[in-house]
């Protein structure tokens, strides 16, 4: 046999070879019935526990980031605006679209499946680099939004934080404080109320002790908390954080964490801030007094309310549930009067809201 005969020969079966790798690529791509494919799919490696982490850890935060913002605009907007279920198509379509890029090799070999195709697919990494992005400018631009959402002292408020309560001092002596809008409700029942805001002047120096009342209106683990200050020779002043609601308005544990509610203080007779929990609306009521606080002590507790309605006059603020609610402020306030005394706990938080 010649040498040109074995050149022939040869370069005609690589050319055959390379025919029949194409023609199996081919298969493999809309058949997957080709070995050689096959043995190439299963030389890719394992994604490790490691990634896997990493990929649940991203998948969580992102269901998570969302759910948050979906709730935000539910909350501030209703379930009926259009801006929410525009906002909340958008942001299920580009979740869906990133779930989808899990099974992206089928899609593109079913969608790229023509051989005679010149269109160049985008890669898997690629269209999940972009579906992140713009998810992610989409929940910067809600974060944005979320905390310019400023609280407002004029709105149509219930009868029953319509008030604002505020102070004045005695010129020659500042112990002797008169505050004005102290309520002091008739209840006849859980909604209905005689209105009254009275004028009431204390003297900060007869002040004799402190009572805490626990109002448990939604089982053992959710209470309403607030102070009363006792005084020698005068009836007792409390003291209440509460949301302040609008009319028809409800208050929601979830809806605390958004922005929903603004703060309100409330200074009241025990005749009604007390009775209108324990008698009108049922709810089991605890008075524990607190005895282990000197006088000065209950004096700055005192002055700390009046520091707060102050605060809350000059500038509105939101109630949180977990971070600023009928109960935890107290508590700011009582550890800063003591001096740190206080531990610090968990239940403060999860326990009492």
């Amino acid at each position: 046999m010649s040498l040109r005969s074995v050149f022939s020969r040869l370069l005609s079966s690589h050319t055959r070879s390379r025919q029949l790798d194409s023609r199996g690529l081919e298969s493999c791509g809309l058949e997957n019935l080709d070995l050689k494919c096959e043995t190439l799919e299963r030389k890719q490696p394992k994604p490790t526990w490691r990634q896997r982490l990493v990929t649940f850890l991203i998948a969580v935060t992102l269901l998570l980031s969302a759910l948050w913002l979906l709730l935000a605009i539910w909350y501030q907007y209703g379930v009926s605006s259009v801006l929410t279920w525009l906002v909340t198509v958008a942001i299920v379509g580009i979740l869906a679209a990133l779930l989808s890029t899990r099974y992206w090799d089928a899609v593109t070999k079913v969608l790229h499946s023509d051989s005679l195709s010149n269109k160049k697919s985008i890669s898997k990494g690629t269209a999940t680099r972009l579906l992140i992005g713009v998810y992610g400018a989409i929940w910067l631009i809600g974060l944005g939004w979320f905390f310019s959402i400023e609280p407002k002292q004029d709105r149509e408020w219930m009868a029953e934080v319509d008030q604002r309560v505020s102070y004045e001092r005695d010129a020659t002596n500042p112990d002797l404080v008169t505050l004005t809008n102290v309520r002091n409700f008739d209840w006849q029942t859980e909604e209905d109320a005689t209105e009254h805001w009275d004028t009431r002047t204390i003297d900060l120096s007869k002040l004799s002790g402190v009572d805490v009342t626990n109002s448990y209106w939604m089982g053992p683990l959710i209470a309403h908390t607030l102070v009363s200050f006792r005084f020698e020779d005068d009836r007792p002043l409390a003291f209440s954080f509460e949301i302040r609601k609008e009319n028809g308005e409800s208050f929601s544990a979830l809806a605390g964490f958004f922005r929903r509610y603004e703060l309100s203080l409330i200074a009241a007779e025990e005749r009604d801030i007390i009775y209108t929990r324990s008698n009108a609306r049922g709810e089991q009521v605890y008075l524990f007094p607190i005895s282990n606080l000197q006088q000065h002590e209950v004096k700055s507790l005192f002055e700390s309310y009046l520091t707060a309605a102050d605060d809350l006059n000059a500038k509105p603020a939101w109630y949180n549930t977990l971070i600023s609610n009928c109960t935890n402020i107290i508590f700011y306030m009582a550890r800063i009067v003591s001096g740190d005394r206080l531990p610090w706990d968990y239940r403060i938080w999860v326990v009492v809201a």
